[in-house]
């Protein structure tokens, strides 16, 4: 594969794309031709309208399909590569055994007005998800899960009563960058609160994260949609026992 690609349609290299959006306008044939203006100005042409739909009162959900001459140069693409090795569960449990001596304590919740505990029950529930289990099925964790809505200092005040080694926090509320805006006052108050010797490592985790914006955040690590118990769990195998070295080697 080359370093320069385009995308791909009805034939290689076509540039053919498909795009979705919803505009304000009643679903007309105006609608239909104001969505291929908007198509045409994102450099979709020809721009053909092959679905829409009314989506209440004033509203028209489109997907329109048509070729774009833009080009992706994956030499430039910046992702967050998987930095730790994939662990099974024993080899989980006998990463924390050896480097912490002790269970690796887990806190999770969804913080601010986010009640949607799909995402934090899949990775913490012993049930988890997709055939892999959650993080209270691993024998050297102690997680504590509290659930929705929960407000920062709750949050805090919880991590610091469970000496937390790892807090996590899932966020699937983004209107208006809730979710940003959440996690900023999180790490904030983790900065403030637990002295850096003893701060837990910071995970955050939903669909709408930019998982290179860690440090901007505040936080340890993000993790996006699609990721699994299992990933989670060996990052934490990873990252707690290294924190955990690195300060047993300063106050030596």
């Amino acid at each position: 594969m080359g370093e320069v690609v385009r995308p791909y349609g009805d034939s290689s290299g076509d540039g053919m794309v498909q795009v979705s959006f919803t505009l304000p306008v009643s679903f007309d044939k105006r609608a239909e031709g104001a969505a291929v203006q908007l198509a045409q100005k994102m450099g979709i042409d020809p721009a053909m309208v092959v679905h829409a739909t009314a989506v209440g009162d004033g509203f028209t959900f489109f997907v329109v399909y048509g070729r774009v001459n833009h080009l992706v140069d994956l030499s430039a693409v910046r992702v967050v590569e998987r930095d730790y090795p994939l662990l099974s569960a024993q080899e989980v449990n006998a990463a924390v055994r050896s480097g912490l001596g002790r269970k690796l304590a887990v806190v999770g919740a969804c913080i601010g007005t986010d009640a949607h505990t799909v995402g934090i029950d899949a990775i913490l529930n012993v049930k988890g998800i997709a055939g892999e289990k959650g993080l209270e099925y691993y024998r050297e964790f102690a997680v504590t899960n509290l659930g929705a809505q929960v407000t920062v200092p709750e949050l805090v005040e919880a991590a610091v009563r469970q000496r937390a080694d790892a807090v996590l926090v899932s966020q699937v509320v983004t209107q208006r960058d809730a979710h940003l805006v959440n996690v900023r006052e999180m790490s904030a108050a983790f900065r403030e609160a637990v002295p850096a010797a003893r701060r837990p490592v910071l995970v955050v985790g939903g669909p709408r994260f930019d998982e290179l914006m860690a440090a901007e955040l505040g936080v340890d690590r993000i993790f996006g949609r699609g990721t699994t118990p299992r990933e989670v769990a060996s990052y934490l195998a990873y990252a707690v026992v290294d924190v955990v070295s690195r300060r047993v080697g300063v106050a030596g």
